[in-house]
């Protein structure tokens, strides 16, 4: 195993490491600390390790012994705290002051901040970022067999110098021995499948579980190769999910007749209010595949505190329009907009619009409804890049961290033209350029001759073909597709989501040449010859020949752009 990487987030934290054998970057299962494993997630993220923390409030003789730094640098003796789910699970009930929820923001400006106390020793940043990175490897070491030596650890270009010391410090006393930081933008392109071997020009946008970050970023080989990116302009915004579920459970609230209690102090309505957002983002996540979600409301003050694992005593229907509403109310769509005004709009970045080659969606909170049409309407579908914006950054690293940079781009989706079963009239799809292309491609990657439809049963004068893009299932792996309304869908994973999600492209456009004369109905003789290839700038180039009259109807003319 080579070519470790840590994608350290605010909300949750992922390890990712190269594969020799696939070829390809993969997430570290940690079965004992990641999220819901074998529950119920709709994003199905499970792999992924929630960045909480619950400090060991008694420590035994070799937990303290397994903390002393020459013992640290060498081995995992014992433990200094419960991570990720365990320490979720042990604060479920009731939140003990030793539980720090996140550390990452704090890590950044504020490392002395106390987050939490044991006893009455207050519990530092820089005492929960060492105790979960210590727990995290220890587990990796537990879970692979492997001590990681060499690391790679992305980090925001906003955090400054003092958080990369700060991670440094922890890791060295931890014993790794070789450690190098990754711009997260760079690992966000490498993680979509982009070859920083040419200067291309990128906007991240990262929306987490605490901030909406939009960086204008300029990526070239020699950047990539020091894992740096170029900023040209940033915005950002002090929203996220956990806002999102705030404002959902106060919606939520109003609508039941309960007050929100916001300010309550007694531990019973700290609890209650802790219980109701674990539901919002439940719901709120639910929403994104479905129409509507069950809200299973607790009213204050009747919660059975004998069994917190009592439902709810009143239900709201929370749909995906409602949701979308609130986000609209909130403003959480125009902060996306002024975002992307700041930085195009006020010529700060100096760059335009038309410029941007990639857009790379990074962070769950991209899922919201809304936020891919957003930039779908400004960008254009065909450099939106969002498949996967929890594995993404994680990914890349690894791929950084294993020396896997300068892969030739490739085409993520099946690409095929619409036809229809002479008999059935059932819709077909002809593959003309299959997900794993390399390009550029010859001008005749696909080519063949075909007879026109002639479907009304009258003489055909125009050809016409429908392209569209095919995301399909592959194996367990599991993608997020946007259909031609905007909807999002899940392709593949452990339950099967979908099978494939076919988006028409060109349909505005079909036509790709005149027949002259006209196709009869009954006339079974290939009348046309085509030829389908991709150029080095992602579109798909036709080549059209009439074969009865010989004429040339398209020479290599761009149809779409792929993805």
């Amino acid at each position: 195993m080579t070519g470790w990487a840590l994608d350290l987030g605010t909300t949750n934290s992922g390890v990712a490491r190269w594969d020799e054998a696939s070829g390809q970057p993969q997430l570290v299962e940690l079965p004992a600390v990641c999220r819901r494993p074998e529950g119920s997630d709709p994003l199905e993220a499970p792999r992924l390790v929630p960045s909480a923390v619950h400090m060991i409030e008694n420590p035994g003789l070799l937990d303290r012994i397994g903390t002393w730094r020459p013992i640290a640098r060498r081995f995992f003796l014992g433990h200094t705290a419960l991570i990720g789910r365990q320490a979720l699970e042990r604060n479920r009930d009731t939140a003990h002051p030793c539980f720090i929820p996140s550390f990452k923001p704090a890590l950044a400006y504020e490392s002395l901040r106390p987050l939490a106390r044991v006893g009455r020793r207050g519990i530092t940043a820089r005492h929960a970022a060492r105790a979960f990175l210590r727990e995290l490897l220890r587990e990796v070491k537990r879970t692979t067999g492997y001590r990681i030596r060499d690391l790679v650890v992305t980090s925001p270009v906003s955090a400054f110098e003092t958080y990369r010391a700060e991670v440094q410090q922890i890791l060295r006393r931890l014993g790794v021995r070789r450690l190098r930081f990754l711009d997260e933008p760079v690992a966000a392109a490498l993680g979509y499948g982009l070859s920083l071997s040419r200067e291309r020009l990128a906007l991240v946008v990262d929306i987490g579980g605490g901030t909406m970050h939009v960086v204008l970023v300029r990526l070239s080989p020699r950047g990539a190769m020091a894992g740096e990116a170029q900023v040209l302009a940033k915005q950002a915004r002090p929203l996220g999910g956990h806002a999102v579920d705030g404002w959902l459970l106060g919606s939520v609230c109003e609508e039941m007749g309960y007050p929100l209690l916001d300010c309550a102090d007694d531990e019973d309505s700290r609890f209650w209010r802790r219980l109701m957002l674990a539901e919002a983002c439940r719901v709120k996540e639910a929403v994104f595949f479905d129409e509507t979600a069950v809200f299973r409301v607790t009213p204050p003050g009747l919660l059975d505190l004998s069994d917190r694992r009592r439902p709810g005593a009143g239900v709201v229907t929370m749909t995906r329009d409602r949701l979308t509403e609130i986000l609209t109310e909130r403003g959480f769509y125009r902060a996306l907009e002024h975002c992307l005004e700041e930085i195009f709009d006020s010529g700060s970045a100096r760059a335009r619009v038309e410029d941007v080659e990639e857009v790379l969606m990074v962070g769950g909170s991209t899922l919201l409804p809304g936020v891919f049409g957003l930039l779908e309407k400004r960008f254009e579908r065909r450099r939106l890049r969002a498949w996967q914006p929890f594995e993404a950054v994680a990914y890349g690293a690894a791929s950084f961290a294993a020396e896997h940079m300068n892969q030739l781009d490739f085409i993520v989706h099946d690409y095929a033209f619409v036809t229809h079963h002479p008999k059935t009239g059932e819709v077909q799809h002809t593959v003309i350029v299959p997900r794993g292309t390399r390009f550029p491609t010859k001008p005749d990657l696909w080519k063949r001759q075909v007879v026109p439809t002639c479907a009304l049963g009258e003489p055909e004068t125009l050809f016409k073909l429908l392209i569209c893009e095919v995301a399909r299932s592959d194996g367990h792996e599991r993608r997020f597709v946007w259909d031609a309304s905007g909807d999002l869908h899940k392709v593949g994973g452990t339950d099967g989501g979908q099978k494939e999600v076919v988006v028409p492209l060109n349909e505005a456009s079909p036509t790709l040449g005149y027949l002259d004369p006209p196709h009869q109905p009954g006339d079974r003789r290939p009348r046309l010859e085509i030829a389908f290839g991709v150029n080095s700038e992602r579109w798909l180039v036709a080549t059209v020949r009439d074969l009865l009259s010989g004429k040339a109807l398209l020479d290599a003319e761009s149809v779409v752009r792929l993805m």
